[in-house]
């Protein structure tokens, strides 16, 4: 009887604590509820709404004229809320926006799109992707008017989110230079080097997290994003194409590994052509920067005796017409042997003869006898000229260049009459370029540049100007022999076969022997560097072709013929390159601008801005033709028609490039200017796949 008694006792102590434990439970809900549960409220909401960047458009990247290079199209992706329609338009509409959605995207069939919406919707989802695929904005207003999105984003449900791509008109042209920005903030050329300019900054807004994504929320305390700088650079787009045109045959010619071509004002630094092309499976691309960047610095050869000549002028009184005695072309030197390139040796030969004919004998010879009991002063020359420094280039990624010194452990016997013919050291095109304007230039050595503006529209934020690296590289007396030395190159040495009759040309070629495995093998860097027209420089220019194959593999057959064709292509547009400026005409305040086409909205504003009458006859469209009245605009509908060739003359380049860009087109530009003045397809017929267009430009 005493068991079942303490059985008893402890199943009701059981039973109370449970119930205690239930009322417990309860209170706590009730309190959660009650008390807490603005609190609670609160910080769900904080951890479901949050502020996000809204990214800003990035700024375009100009030629010297004007021509854009680079700059970004609107793209979008579908999103819907499925939870604001009415029962009444979502019931009627689902069906039809199902059949759409598939026919336009053609990867699900219709019952797909259908669930998928319906599924969302009853789960009280607020976001679903629809497709990741992007469409062009001629796309998004036609979707615009399907069922249930034709109720807008408020009533509707539609979210379309935009999305910026990069375009470059000119397709491959100076794609290296130009460059890239990813998605991880790294990469190259002016895209990575200015991108604190171009990217601007980003605004942001409240963004709601819901299952299946963000959905952005306007309540009146978003940012605006400050719409990035654009950047107007050196390059001239004809000369660019010759450029790599002329170094793409050289490449092809000769199967060489990879080639670039810098081309350069004397006066400005700027730099007008920078072409780089690398060898792939695929072809030629420009892969890589080797006018500026590691991979392009190299033993520069020959063209670094005329660094050991300005040196050699500066310390002593040698004259051009001085001899030296070259042998037979074997010369054995503290253990080693050095060799020319003609069999059997020059024999004895004038210190002009030297360099025309690039003896290595010559300048090692010159260099042992005046610098081998002192080499730290031809080192420090060559520190003085500039040559071991960087120079400061604009863009990221520049190599440093390496020049060995006499307390270096690799410093050897040999290393004075090495390095006097180019060897034992590295430096880039650009760096072995910016040495030889400097010749061209008087001796001043300026910075090259390849940005010239920074601008806001039309408002320029900052401006480069050339930078002096030395005033004065060496002595006139030095200069004037120098100049008759590349000059005689030219006329009569190992260049000769780039001569013109028409102008002089001065330069140096270069052909240095590459390095496999710690050895020097039968495999060369050729190059060119020089300057035109010789009596008044005007373009200093440097041309590598690394590793080219055949018979004829030196500088002078190979890289040489590349600068002659487009200094050749250069002078025969001269006239019309270097014609003076007309004087600016003052305006007349009765008349109107040359306004030809454009965005009825843009043009609207800006006819509202300065006053000048406009009379639409249909706000509808967004693009209008502009026909010229007393003193007023009239504004004539220009619809851009889906599958059809839209009208694109007189819009400017870039609104032209926004339009064919969402029909699907691919576009060739031809001339220089901002303006389309003629266009390759009739306005109206119907799009073919693939299609192509070509756009004039004045």
């Amino acid at each position: 009887m005493n068991i079942k008694k303490s059985i008893i006792i402890r199943v009701r102590i059981a039973f109370l604590a449970i119930c205690l434990f239930a009322c417990a439970i309860v209170y706590k809900i009730v309190h959660i509820q009650f008390v807490d549960g603005a609190k609670w409220k609160a910080i769900s909401q904080e951890r479901r709404i949050r502020y996000q960047p809204v990214h800003a458009t990035r700024g375009n990247i100009f030629s010297d004229n004007g021509s854009i290079l680079a700059t970004s199209l609107p793209f979008y992706r579908v999103a819907f809320d499925p939870s604001i329609a009415e029962t009444t338009t979502f019931n009627s509409g689902i069906d039809s926006l199902a059949l759409l959605l598939s026919r336009f995207y053609g990867d699900k069939p219709e019952s797909y799109y259908r669930q998928k919406i319906k599924n969302a919707r009853h789960a009280g989802r607020r976001y679903i992707r629809l497709n990741s695929r992007q469409i062009n904005y001629q796309d998004k207003k036609m979707m615009a008017k399907w069922p249930i999105f034709r109720n807008g984003k408020n009533k509707g449900g539609v979210i379309f989110e935009k999305v910026e791509k990069r375009f470059k008109p000119f397709g491959l042209l100076a794609e290296r230079t130009i460059g890239f920005v990813n998605e991880d903030k790294n990469g190259a050329g002016l895209e990575f080097s200015f991108n604190g300019d171009l990217a601007g900054t980003d605004g942001e807004a409240l963004f709601e997290r819901i299952p299946g994504g963000n959905k952005p929320i306007y309540d009146g305390t978003e940012v605006q994003p400050q719409h990035g700088y654009d950047i107007v650079t050196t390059l001239d787009i004809n000369l660019q194409d010759v450029a790599e045109n002329a170094l793409y045959k050289a490449l092809v010619n000769t199967d060489a590994e990879y080639g670039t071509v810098i081309m350069m004002e004397v006066k400005t630094g700027e730099i007008k052509a920078m072409a780089n092309l690398g060898k792939t499976k695929g072809g030629y691309i420009e892969d890589y920067n080797y006018a500026v960047g590691n991979q392009g610095r190299t033993e520069p050869g020959s063209t670094f005796k005329l660094a050991s000549m300005m040196a050699l002028f500066e310390t002593t009184n040698v004259q051009l017409t001085d001899t030296i005695d070259t042998g037979n072309g074997a010369w054995r030197n503290k253990g080693r042997t050095m060799t020319d390139s003609k069999i059997g040796g020059y024999g004895k030969i004038t210190v002009q003869q030297v360099f025309e004919k690039s003896s290595n004998i010559g300048v090692a010879k010159l260099m042992e006898e005046h610098f081998s009991s002192r080499p730290q002063v031809f080192v420090d020359y060559l520190n003085k000229f500039g040559l071991a420094s960087t120079l400061g280039f604009q863009m990221d990624g520049e190599a440093r260049p390496y020049i060995k010194n006499t307390t270096d452990k690799g410093w050897y016997g040999t290393t004075l009459s090495s390095m006097s013919i180019g060897y034992e050291m590295k430096l880039s095109p650009l760096q072995t370029l910016a040495f030889y304007n400097a010749v061209a230039n008087n001796g001043v050595k300026i910075q090259p540049i390849i940005v010239k503006e920074i601008r806001k529209a039309d408002n320029v934020i900052q401006t480069f100007q050339t930078r002096v690296l030395n005033e004065k590289i060496c002595s006139d007396a030095t200069l004037e022999k120098l100049r008759e030395m590349l000059e005689g190159v030219v006329e009569y040495g190992t260049a000769k076969n780039i001569k013109n009759p028409d102008y002089k040309v001065a330069g140096k070629t270069g052909t240095a022997r590459k390095v496999k495995d710690g050895r020097y093998v039968k495999t060369y860097s050729t190059s060119f560097a020089g300057y035109f027209p010789a009596d008044n420089p005007k373009y200093s220019c440097i041309v590598i072709i690394d590793s080219p194959k055949g018979v004829n593999v030196y500088g002078g057959d190979v890289a040489a013929p590349v600068f002659k064709e487009l200094a050749d292509k250069i002078y025969a547009r001269d006239l019309a390159m270097h014609k003076p400026m007309l004087a600016r005409v003052v305006p007349n305040k009765d008349s109107l601008p040359g306004v030809k086409a454009g965005s009825f909205d843009d043009l609207s504003i800006i006819c509202n801005k300065i006053g000048i009458s406009n009379h639409p006859n249909n706000n509808d469209e967004d693009w209008v033709k502009v026909e010229p009245q007393m003193r007023s605009f009239k504004f004539e509908a220009n619809p851009v028609l889906k599958e059809q060739v839209p009208d694109v003359t007189g819009l400017t380049l870039r609104d032209a490039l926004y339009i064919l860009g969402n029909q699907h087109l691919q576009v060739k530009v031809e001339g220089m200017g901002k303006r389309v003045v003629k266009q390759s397809l009739v306005p109206g017929t119907p799009i073919d796949k693939n299609g192509k267009i070509t756009l004039v430009v004045s």
